[in-house]
């Protein structure tokens, strides 16, 4: 009973600091009081399959938010990979420019 109370703060303290990150406070408090609820009532509460649903949540929530943030900053991103390019296609052609001088830049 002691290790199910531990495992439930440390449940409600990671659920309450994901739900600031998050804003999602009455999700977060609805799983956490029905697992008490539940405790209380003597039912079993796979805990570690809740662990395992929170964690897809959470990866989830991270895809989506990554995906914005790359869809936010793949301008940016294209325009530094065609710029390295360019830039790579003009270094080729003086070398190929340069091949039979007695010029040596790089190549």
């Amino acid at each position: 009973m002691k290790k199910l109370i531990i495992l439930l703060a440390i449940l409600w303290w990671g659920l309450s600091s994901i739900a600031n990150s998050v804003k999602a406070d009455e999700y977060n408090k609805a799983v956490v009081a029905n697992v008490i609820t539940n405790t209380i009532q003597g039912n079993n509460v796979d805990i570690s399959k809740l662990m395992e649903q929170e964690l897809q949540k959470l990866a989830h929530q991270f895809t989506i938010e990554s995906l914005v943030i790359l869809q936010k900053y793949l301008p940016t991103i294209l325009e530094g990979v065609a710029a390295e390019l360019r830039m790579k296609a003009d270094k080729e052609l003086k070398c190929e420019l340069l091949k039979d001088s007695e010029i040596k830049d790089d190549c």
